[in-house]
């Protein structure tokens, strides 16, 4: 249930690996990586289980739809299985409802003709309750396969309280993750229970050997 993450702009090639290896030895769902690392960690991890996750718009949201659309075809391309765009968040506090459902719809089009599975990732510290409702709708209705939390790199993370209200917004169509500040076996199993069908953290080793992390992710 984990996507072993490791987003941080000055992660080396090195750390990259080590991540891979990692997520092989504890059969984490996948690995999240910049997109630069895609085909890298596609290489490394080919012969195993671990899927590759990418992030599209990552962190601001604010790219053009176009961007956004090659950035996805490109690290499909590279080999990535899963794909964690963020929802454009400046248009849907503007209420501009049509250009967020359309940008996820094309992008849902593309995962989906590629059999790619899509997470959009709608920053609830900077929604209100009403917009996170709002932003969960929406990715259902555009043909998205998850709902996530958080970046990681804004000011809030993951609550129990948000995990539950996107669950219930998204009527079991489908699944929610969890990421952004969960850091111990107890918060993950926390968010478990509240709805995550996922946990994207750095600290997934941790977890699993049932010690806390300190990264912010």
């Amino acid at each position: 249930m984990i996507d072993h993450t490791l987003l941080k702009p000055d992660a080396t090639k090195e750390e990259i690996i080590k991540l891979c290896d990692e997520a092989r030895e504890f059969n984490f769902a996948s690995v999240c990586v910049n997109p630069c690392w895609v085909e890298t960690c596609f290489n490394n991890l080919k012969d195993s289980d671990v899927k590759v996750c990418t992030v599209i718009g990552f962190p601001l949201g604010a790219n053009h739809t176009n961007t956004k659309l090659l950035e996805t075809e490109t690290a499909i391309a590279d080999g990535a299985e899963e794909i964690d765009m963020v929802i454009n968040i400046g248009q849907l506090k503007s209420g501009n409802y049509e250009y967020v459902l359309n940008e996820i719809s094309r992008i849902a089009h593309l995962t989906k003709n590629n059999l790619a599975v899509l997470k959009v990732i709608i920053e609830t510290c900077l929604l209100t309750d009403e917009e996170k409702i709002i932003a969960s709708i929406i990715s259902k209705e555009a043909g998205a396969d998850f709902v996530k939390t958080s970046t990681g790199f804004s000011k809030g993370g993951a609550t129990l309280f948000d995990v539950s209200l996107m669950k219930y917004s998204v009527e079991n169509k489908i699944k929610v993750k969890a990421s952004g500040g969960v850091r111990s076996r107890e918060d993950a199993l926390k968010m478990i229970a509240a709805g995550a069908s996922r946990i994207g953290t750095s600290s997934g080793v941790k977890i699993i050997r049932g010690e806390s992390g300190s990264a912010a992710y």
